[in-house]
């Protein structure tokens, strides 16, 4: 054990055995954490020592406490800055949790006019759309519903993206010269609800995303995220 920890106050003693173990994936969301009585036991402090470790978890969005019941691990809430593009298997993995996908579909479609418009390219135009969920520790916290140009990213429609994410693809394929990002709330469709285990009256994030490669449209996509497990955070420093 570092110094640090060991002059560390008590409650922030409790506070990391905690946060220690859910980091690890020992604990896992809805996991029952001990009660104040067990961690004033096992750690030999006052009741108001434990009571504060566990009220800051709780104020700080790590645990859930039940009254009557108990105290839990909060269901996950995964964070990103809403203007940068990160790879969404990296973010989940420096989380210590388990990265995982489920390809819904990835095939050739026609481009109507809207969409034509929309991607810079002729009516008619042959894209690849597809459709990913990506899981945290096996649940859904994104679904990936991406349209992409081939003439600008070639072979994207053959690959696996269980094995790996459309980020490492395009970036590596066509490297980002310009974004556009549009976010808002919605109230998603049942069918996007059904794919992302939400509740009924769950609000939905969603992140609309256009590249640019070498001046072209490489990719649009909609990034739609449970609202109770997903959240934008970014930190702006003015010129």
């Amino acid at each position: 054990m570092s110094v640090d920890r060991l002059s560390e106050p008590l409650y922030m003693k409790i506070k990391n055995h905690i946060l220690d173990r859910i980091d690890s994936g020992e604990w896992l969301a809805s996991t029952r954490v001990p009660s104040e009585n067990e961690l004033v036991k096992e750690f030999s402090v006052s009741r108001m020592t434990t009571n504060r470790a566990l009220r800051e978890l709780t104020d700080e969005g790590y645990l859930i406490r039940v009254a009557g019941v108990g105290t839990f691990v909060a269901e996950l809430k995964a964070k990103s800055n809403p203007l940068e593009i990160h790879n969404i298997a990296d973010e989940i993995r420096a989380r210590n949790h388990e990265y995982s996908a489920d390809v819904l579909k990835c095939e050739a479609v026609k481009a109507n006019d809207k969409i034509a418009e929309f991607m810079n390219v002729a009516p008619g135009s042959m894209l690849i759309h597809s459709q990913i969920i990506h899981k945290e520790q096996g649940i859904p916290i994104q679904l990936e519903d991406r349209l992409v140009n081939e003439e600008v990213v070639p072979g994207y429609g053959d690959q696996d993206f269980t094995l790996n994410t459309p980020y490492e693809y395009l970036i590596k394929k066509a490297p980002l010269q310009k974004v556009e990002h549009v976010v808002k709330a919605i109230i998603a469709p049942n069918s996007i609800k059904d794919i992302l285990d939400m509740a009924d009256e769950e609000a939905c994030l969603l992140i609309e995303r256009r590249t640019w490669t070498k001046e072209k449209v490489a990719s649009t996509a909609k990034l739609y995220h449970p609202g109770s497990r997903y959240e934008l955070q970014g930190l702006f420093k003015p010129e």
